[in-house]
């Protein structure tokens, strides 16, 4: 494809024709922006040659949404098992040593997470929720920063009145805020904390982020839970200490890897004691669970919810299901759950509760019937759920080097706090893979939002 054969938004258009003309100044921002060693060691490689662009109204509108969506899902235990956590995690299906650990913290979680979601063409739509402190993509924040440095870019921004949300900037004043109390107001030291299994494949990108933190005022040091002293009752790590956890290691670990749940309970006790802040509670953990929506989406749940939180879900979140289930309402009518799956194949993904990375996923689209009923199978016996497939929109980008014009698919990863929206980290993939695993054709982007308006 060598032109652009359908009208996106005006921002968008512009900048693809001007590349299409030869605009050397946008088809390279990306390559001359002033990316650090770090981040490239991180990121190199994996950048989309243009930034995407979104309507300021429509990423207000889905962030406010998400604000409402999120009361709706901390509120399930007291709506939907009268303030019983354990039967609430039996619905989920959920283990009951993981249950037994979760259902310890009371209240209501911190509002802080990252929404993965499609855009359709019409409105973005939520396919998960991800909630607390273990998020990804912070770091790349700076792709946007980095590319307000070009001139040429810098120009087109300022032309079209756009804006980039800078995560970090956010987060860091989120941790200012939780641990002014410990601090006395001066900047905490932050704790980035796994489990003793460490950091894997992922050491460059938290090391990319620390850079990033740092230009945004804070210090963070990097290590696992098991390497936490403790020292006149105050928390250390490496030998510094620190007033704020930037919690990685989960319920997971500590019902997996020897050590973590008693090293856990350290740092527990000492954020209830006011020594440390944990960012966030274990209690996040109760909804990040994918198969949580499930239960507001089943129609059969929907006597909890008003007519408006009714339709704020079904703006919001596409058809899903937990496999366990035997029945189901579509369209009004009960129905053989599996059986509507084994005949709306092509329409359906099945998901783990607790997969990452899309490690275990079947899409129905991409696998034969003998496939699919193995595991729709598989996914009773594991408690996973199925979701109705949303077909993402192309995003159009001119190759720096070809002229051409190729095809991806995106994946926004649309983060919230207690004040709104803070910024969205982007995934892209070429359009003919539907699933954004992790392989080397995914790249990352910013996101600029423009005014109503803009042209």
């Amino acid at each position: 494809m060598t032109d652009i054969d359908t009208m996106t938004d005006p921002v968008t258009d512009a900048y693809l024709r001007r590349c299409l003309d030869g605009d050397r100044g946008l088809l390279d921002a990306i390559a001359n922006a002033p990316f650090s060693e770090v981040f490239l060691a991180a990121n190199a490689n994996q950048l989309l040659p243009r930034p995407l662009f979104i309507a300021e109204a429509t990423i207000s509108r889905f962030s406010a949404d998400l604000s409402g969506f999120f009361d709706l899902l901390t509120s399930l235990p007291q709506r939907m098992f009268d303030g019983d956590v354990a039967a609430y995690c039996a619905a989920l299906g959920m283990e009951r040593q993981r249950a037994a650990i979760l259902s310890r913290y009371p209240g209501k979680p911190t509002k802080y997470g990252r929404v993965d979601a499609y855009h359709d063409g019409e409105s973005l739509r939520l396919l998960e929720f991800n909630i607390g402190s273990a998020q990804g993509g912070i770091d790349r924040s700076e792709i946007g920063r980095m590319l307000l440095q070009v001139d040429a870019f810098a120009e087109f921004a300022a032309e079209h009145g756009l804006v980039h949300v800078h995560t970090g900037e956010k987060v860091a004043n989120l941790y200012r805020e939780a641990a002014k109390e410990l601090t006395g107001g001066a900047d905490p030291v932050v704790g980035f904390v796994e489990s003793d299994s460490g950091f894997g494949g992922y050491e460059n990108a938290v090391k990319s982020y620390i850079e990033m933190m740092a230009s945004q005022g804070l210090e963070v040091v990097m290590g696992t839970i098991g390497q936490i002293t403790e020292r006149d009752g105050r928390l250390y790590l490496h030998g510094r200490r620190i007033d704020l956890i930037q919690r990685h290691y989960t319920e997971n670990e500590m019902v997996t890897e020897p050590g973590v749940a008693e090293a856990a309970e350290r740092v527990f006790r000492a954020h209830d004691e006011g020594r440390v802040v944990q960012w966030t509670s274990l209690h996040s953990s109760l909804y990040h669970n994918k198969a949580a929506l499930t239960l507001l989406s089943d129609s059969r749940m929907r006597q909890a919810f008003t007519a408006e939180e009714a339709e704020l879900v079904d703006r919001v979140l596409p058809w899903t299901r937990l496999l366990a289930n035997t029945q189901t309402e579509v369209d009004g009518q009960t129905v053989d759950l599996i059986g509507y799956c084994r005949e709306h194949r092509a329409e359906l993904i099945i998901k783990q509760q607790r997969s990452f990375r899309a490690e275990g996923i079947v899409a129905g689209w991409d696998t034969s019937d003998a496939d699919w009923a193995d595991a729709l199978a598989d996914g009773i016996e594991q408690s996973a759920l199925v979701q109705r497939r949303v077909i993402r929109r192309a995003e159009r980008v001119v190759h720096p080097e070809t002229g051409e014009v190729d095809e991806y698919a995106a994946t926004w990863g649309v983060f919230i706090t207690p004040h709104g929206y803070a910024g969205t980290s982007l995934r892209a993939m070429p359009i003919d893979d539907e699933i954004a695993r992790h392989t080397p054709d995914r790249r990352r982007a910013a996101v600029f939002q423009f005014p109503a308006g803009a042209a």
